[in-house]
């Protein structure tokens, strides 16, 4: 699933808290939105905000010190012909930044074309990496998956496995041993780039995990602020499988490391059985971290295949 258009009335009222900006011009068309085509066609949110520049339409066009200069400076009727062809343009919003003021001019094009027109004392740097950052996760392919997601040593790890298995029980105790949770039952899932899937709680279930016989806990409530996170890079699946399951349809030892594709996107995973007696948070975290060491280049199964190899043929050599 992939989000597909986003209104100048949502971008405004979304990055509201950190750009800390104006509606000053074009309130007569707030539902003005990105031209699709542009959309669909652009390599990442980097194309879609940028400084004024007029070989890039359909983008949301910031002006900042420079470009008021530039406007400013030039004789009226220069002026008046640069800001006319911003209406070709036809961006989305317009945005001026650095603390300036746009010239009245502007303001006036702005109103006539309803092109919505917002006003930040922050710098023009600040506002292009808030909104191309909003923008990359809104137009971003997503999922969701069930499971529970976790913050694990620094890495973000999807635990999942049918229904009944005790996943939940297993992110309390993860929890209880200083872990984060960022979302159970349900992790919506962003591909934000090529090869990067970010996970996000739902806002219905933030901060919330369910154990069965106990209900709802308030995971932030009890075990304070540093107990949950809000968003984790989605870097190793730990799938929890019955041990009769275990026995009959996977390796004990795999060759080479497992991985299972998300939006297109793959992902490290490990398998674990669940028996009686198995203390699965100590095995959840030595997946994590033998997958910490994979991704350094550590590989230990490779490391004792060739430590094998050695000794087969050392008595090899002995034996001649």
């Amino acid at each position: 699933m992939k989000a597909t258009v986003v209104s100048a009335e949502a971008l405004f009222d979304a990055n509201r808290g950190p750009l800390q900006w104006e509606w000053i011009a074009g309130h007569a068309y707030p539902e003005r939105r990105f031209d699709e085509v542009a959309v669909r066609d652009a390599q990442s949110a980097a194309d879609l905000v940028g400084y004024l520049n007029y070989l890039h339409p359909y983008r949301v066009q910031i002006v900042g010190r420079r470009e008021v200069a530039y406007l400013e400076e030039a004789s009226p009727e220069d002026q008046a012909r640069r800001i006319s062809r911003i209406v070709t343009l036809e961006p989305p919003a317009l945005v001026v930044a650095d603390a300036q003021t746009p010239p009245d001019r502007l303001v006036a094009m702005c109103e006539r074309a309803d092109i919505p027109l917002f006003v930040t004392q922050e710098s023009a740097g600040f506002a292009i990496d808030v909104l191309r950052s909003y923008l990359a996760l809104h137009f971003a392919d997503r999922t969701t998956r069930h499971g529970v997601f976790m913050d694990i040593l620094g890495l973000g790890v999807l635990l999942t496995g049918e229904s009944g298995l005790g996943k939940s029980e297993l992110g309390l105790e993860l929890i209880s041993r200083g872990h984060g949770l960022v979302a159970d039952d349900a992790v919506d899932i962003y591909r934000i780039s090529q090869g990067a899937l970010e996970g996000r709680c739902p806002e219905l279930l933030m901060n919330l995990l369910e154990v069965r016989g106990i209900g709802l806990l308030d995971i932030k409530a009890i075990f304070g602020e540093t107990a949950v996170r809000r968003k984790m890079r989605v870097k190793l699946i730990v799938h929890l499988v019955r041990k009769e399951t275990m026995e009959r349809e996977f390796e004990r030892l795999p060759y080479e490391p497992l991985y299972e594709e998300i939006l297109d996107v793959p992902v490290r995973k490990a398998i674990i059985a669940v028996d009686a007696g198995r203390n699965l948070a100590v095995l959840v975290e030595a997946a994590v971290r033998n997958t910490i060491l994979q991704l350094r280049g550590i590989d230990t199964y490779k490391e004792f295949v060739a430590r094998h190899q050695a000794a087969m043929e050392r008595n090899d050599d002995n034996t001649g």
